[in-house]
């Protein structure tokens, strides 16, 4: 049999021989074709060459989903170049540690995140070059070090027709890291191999099932683990892409849903009830939605009926991870379960006890999920050591369970992670900056469900004898050191910390005692 290396360029390759015309959007930017993208993306990897890139050298990206941040993932993976995928929701400090980590030489950003760029820059000497995509100009902002280019004078003086492909497929393609919620941010290095086996488990008919018939809303951020690999579907079966840009409030998604007859969206929980929120208070309608795919975070029960029932849509709910690249299980079309689904083809699944032995019965027992396949992750970036056990079994953190169809219910997590709106928040950064204020003698940060954010964090305090406890001021003093959408809702302040056996604090009485209401709320602020 012939050797065909499984690279992603072939995905756009494939959509401009074959679905050449059908369009790309972006929401207030016009449309292309696939063959046009791929015409300019090509075009963009000869620029790159001229920058200093060679292969295996990594270019970041902070930026919303529109046709220049499409374009760079193929110019930056098409030239066997590595796509940084950067959370623009993160802290200049927390983007700082990946970019420098990553030894990203260019950073292609929205001339949007001015404000951003501008605290990054100055903490990340290796950049060499930065690219305003959407529209902005080098001469709106002064940047001491990199040199600045706009993206469309870039493509015009330097792009030339490149070489795509013709790398072995195990060739690193795309990086992103874990937002540095359990300690310092891990990467996760994803390869052509693993992207292109991804993209075929995810277009499988009993999972996302897309096809060229599909006008399709990426909702989900394309700096979320491979934008959940929908860049790289829609063009592997020619389905039509719409993608919002910058904004993705209830309104501006709505308006460009009906404007693009879209049949098929993707995004978490909170996107959806913005969405309907203006659909009821405006009455309108959305006649060619036929499915939603939800993830993120586990969505109410409430919120899935009020999708199905006001749109007229099946909702499929799934749960992923970075680490998975990042599709996990899906519930397949058609199906009446609010579970999140089975594993595609390609991912498998187990349940272990604590010291990691497999339970005997896989199916209605909650245990430790581990998982394996040709998309999870073997070792973190720049990590010494392999992520898996001795049997090559990854270790997702997760509690859950099984039931007799094979469908998946995460039960909670074995580490204190707080998902607020498909983002995570790690309680222990906020506790250590928290626990350093004067006034306080023990923090412990919990999450409380939100019906539209899915958790929300509650910051517990117990202070210092003699001392009281201003909630606004401990808000205050995380400001500037944590992102702004972790700042906690509640602030707690408890006579005593409950303490568990080994002297740690007990965070299950906690949340037992928080949903009981036996605690007082001593401030709201954010």
């Amino acid at each position: 049999m012939q050797s065909y290396a499984l690279t992603v360029d072939k995905f756009l390759d494939h959509a401009a021989k074959w679905s050449g015309d059908r369009q790309i959007v972006t929401a207030d930017s016009g449309a292309i074709g696939y063959a046009g993208l791929r015409e300019r993306a090509n075009r963009m990897s000869g620029a790159l060459a001229a920058l200093g890139l060679k292969f295996g050298d990594r270019i970041a990206t902070l930026a919303w989903n529109t046709q220049h941040h499409l374009e760079t993932y193929y110019a930056a993976m098409g030239a066997g170049l590595v796509c940084h995928t950067l959370n623009p929701r993160l802290t200049a400090a927390h983007l700082a540690a990946m970019v420098n980590e990553a030894e990203d030489r260019v950073l292609a950003v929205a001339s949007t995140l001015g404000p951003l760029l501008a605290e990054l820059v100055p903490l990340c000497p290796g950049l060499e070059h930065v690219i305003l995509m959407d529209g902005g100009a080098p001469d709106s902002l002064y940047l001491d070090g990199p040199q600045i280019w706009a993206y469309e004078a870039l493509l015009a003086s330097h792009g030339a027709p490149a070489v795509w492909g013709g790398f072995p497929e195990e060739t690193p393609a795309g990086l992103c890291y874990t937002s540095g919620t359990t300690g310092s941010p891990k990467g996760v290095l994803y390869t052509h191999r693993s992207n292109y086996l991804h993209t075929l488990r995810a277009l499988q008919a009993d999972a996302m099932g897309l096809t060229g018939a599909d006008s399709l809303l990426v909702a989900v951020p394309m700096f979320h683990a491979n934008g959940w690999g929908l860049p790289f579907a829609a063009p592997a079966v020619g389905a039509k892409l719409v993608l919002p840009g910058r904004n993705a409030d209830g309104a501006s998604l709505a308006r460009l849903m009906a404007e693009e007859g879209v049949t098929m969206a993707a995004g978490v929980q909170t996107v959806w009830l913005g969405v309907l929120d203006h659909l009821d208070a405006t009455g309108g309608e959305l006649p060619a939605l036929k499915r939603i795919l939800i993830g993120g975070s586990a969505c109410p029960d409430a919120l899935i009926r009020r999708m199905e029932d006001r749109l007229g849509v099946q909702v499929q709910t799934s749960w992923g991870m970075t680490e998975l690249s990042p599709l996990g299980t899906i519930a397949p079309f058609g199906a009446s379960s609010r579970a999140s689904g089975r594993p595609p083809m390609g991912l498998d699944l187990r349940l272990t006890d604590a010291d990691n032995t497999p339970l005997p019965e896989q199916r209605g027992v909650v245990g430790h999920l581990k998982v394996r396949g040709h998309s999870v992750v073997d070792r973190y970036f720049k990590a010494a050591a392999d992520a898996l056990d001795a049997e090559g079994w990854f270790d997702t953190g997760d509690l859950a369970s099984i039931d007799e169809t094979g469908a998946l219910t995460l039960c909670g997590r074995s580490k204190d992670l707080i998902k607020s709106g498909g983002e995570w928040i790690n309680p222990a950064e906020i506790e250590a900056i928290v626990g350093a204020h004067p006034t306080v003698g023990q923090v412990a940060v919990i999450a409380r469900e939100d019906p539209k954010w899915g958790e929300r964090p509650v910051l517990i305090v117990e202070p210092c004898p003699g001392q009281s406890i201003d909630a606004r001021a401990l808000v205050d003093s995380l400001r500037g050191k944590v992102a702004d959408w972790w700042l906690p809702d509640q602030v707690v302040q408890l006579a005593a910390m409950p303490l568990a056996a080994t002297g740690k604090i007990d965070k299950n009485r906690l949340r037992a005692d928080y949903v009981s209401g036996e605690m007082v709320t001593q401030g709201v602020t954010r």
